[in-house]
Parts: C-alpha cells; sequence; structure tokens
C-alpha cells in the first residue's frame, strides 16, 4: 500500500532533505526512521523536492510503500511520537500506486522572506534572511516577470546541479511587501538546485538599485551561472506547496508560515 504524507519542518539545525554519507542529521534520515518504526520495517522516503541545508519547508510531501495496515491518523501520530519537535508530519493519505510524490507533482511553490530593515530580527533571524539596504519591491516585481515561462536558467542553477536540463517553466514570480518583510513568491514546475536562492539574489541587487530591472533578463540569455550575483542566503527560503492532480487526494492550496499572520496588514 502507497501512502502519501504532508511533512513541515525547520530546517535549520540540519544539512537539508538528502541523507548524505558524512553530512547528519538530514530530515530524510530522521523522517524515514520514524516511519520505519511505526511501519515495523525499513521503508524508503521519496519526496516531492529536496531542500537544502536550512531552507524550511511547510508543505513538503512524501510517499512510502508499506505491507503495514495502519489508518492515516496512526501514521501521522505514530511517525509524529518517534520525530522531535523541528519535523511534524501535517496529514497522511492513502494514495493510489501510480502516485509518485516528485514525478506526480504539477507545481512547486517556494517563498524567500527578507527582513528588510536596518537591524536584525532577534526572533526571526533564522526564518528571514536580513538585508538592511532598502529595497524597491516594486522594482523587483517588474524585473522579475522576465524570467516567466520556460527557458533556459543556466544562469541560476548551482555549478554542481546534477539535473539533467537546464529548461525549467517557471509559472509565477511576484514580490510584495509586508511591512519590513519582502516577500518573493515563485512557483514552477521544478526547481534546479539554487534556483530560488540565486533568483532571489539577484532580485536583491535590482531591488537595492545595484541593477537595472532588465539585468535579469540579460542575465537568463547569457545562460552563464558565472556572470550572476552570489547566492542568497537559506534561511527566509520556505517550500509552502507541492500541488497534484484532484485525483491524487493531497491537499491543495499552500500552506502558509503561521507567522506570516503575524507580518500580514489588515
Amino acid at each position: 500500500m502507497r501512502t502519501a504524507l504532508v511533512v513541515s519542518y525547520n530546517g535549520n539545525s540540519y544539512h537539508g532533505w538528502q541523507a548524505q554519507p558524512n553530512a547528519i542529521p538530514t530530515i530524510q534520515e530522521e523522517l524515514t526512521g520514524a516511519v520505519s518504526r511505526v511501519a515495523d520495517h525499513p521503508v524508503r522516503i521519496i519526496c516531492a523536492g529536496r531542500t537544502d541545508a536550512k531552507v524550511h519547508a511547510t508543505k513538503q510531501v512524501v510517499h512510502f510503500d508499506s505491507e503495514a495496515d495502519r489508518s492515516e491518523t496512526a501514521w501521522i501520530r505514530g511517525v509524529n511520537t518517534y520525530l522531535g519537535s523541528e519535523i511534524k508530519v501535517q496529514a497522511a493519505i492513502r494514495v493510489p500506486p501510480h502516485f509518485d510524490a516528485r514525478r506526480s507533482a504539477l507545481s512547486r511553490r517556494y517563498l524567500y522572506l527578507i527582513n528588510n530593515s536596518e537591524y536584525p530580527s532577534s526572533l526571526m533571524h533564522h526564518y528571514l534572511t536580513q538585508e538592511a539596504r532598502k529595497l524597491d519591491s516594486n522594482r523587483m516585481h517588474l524585473s522579475g516577470q522576465s524570467l516567466l515561462g520556460e527557458n533556459d536558467f543556466s544562469s541560476f542553477r548551482a555549478a554542481n546541479c546534477q539535473s539533467l536540463t537546464p529548461m525549467r517553466n517557471l509559472m509565477n514570480l511576484s514580490v510584495s511587501r509586508w511591512a519590513d518583510v519582502v516577500v518573493i513568491d515563485v512557483r514552477a514546475n521544478a526547481f534546479l538546485q539554487h534556483m530560488v536562492r540565486n533568483i532571489a539574489g539577484a532580485l536583491i541587487e535590482v531591488g537595492a538599485g545595484k541593477k537595472e530591472p532588465d539585468w535579469l533578463e540579460g542575465l537568463l540569455a547569457l545562460k552563464d551561472r558565472t556572470v550572476g550575483p552570489k547566492t542568497a542566503p537559506p534561511n527566509g527560503l520556505f517550500l509552502v506547496d507541492v500541488e497534484y492532480s484532484e485525483s491524487m487526494g493531497i491537499p491543495s492550496g499552500p500552506n502558509l508560515p503561521h507567522f506570516f499572520q503575524f507580518y500580514r496588514p489588515d
């Protein structure tokens, strides 16, 4: 039987999603261990999108196969019993045998949050990237529209990205301001390694007035990572939604960080 889990996590203390020989702890390792204990046999966990070290998720989707007959509630409560406070299962869904958390996904959505004030936040520094330079969010939004559509994102991928193709379809990109927080909201069919953080790094330079809005369009055309800006820090990046067809039964819509209610204007 195949089961999907919706998982949220605080990535600050972890070396990203993927289990690695010399990097512990990881989200995959912790979640695999917890699910295996509830299933009473080893399981293999597949995720919708591998997140980097210190990147957070409010709606990561994974799947696994198990012979164990457990109710959806039993999976949620049982797995959470064996997880620490920084990783939690939000939902469990019995899915069709052909469901694949990665291959069945239609899109992924990320938010990148920037604390745009003179001084860093004492309470939210793990969840916000600090930028003291005044950012023009309207200018950033305008610049980002040049990246929409299916394009070669070689200028925005990590040097060691293992994807077989740099082609991605960027469906939406918006930049807005909530008080002192600038929010970059992006959705694509899939993302290359560091793609969101590299886009964020470029938009920050535009917002700070260091580059013109049409600079991103030029970067995209060059297809050369070496001419791009530095990669923005991982803190501030959240995976908030993975979209599937309705037939898969996965809850639709983004799961936004709870503290957004604090920043959002009335």
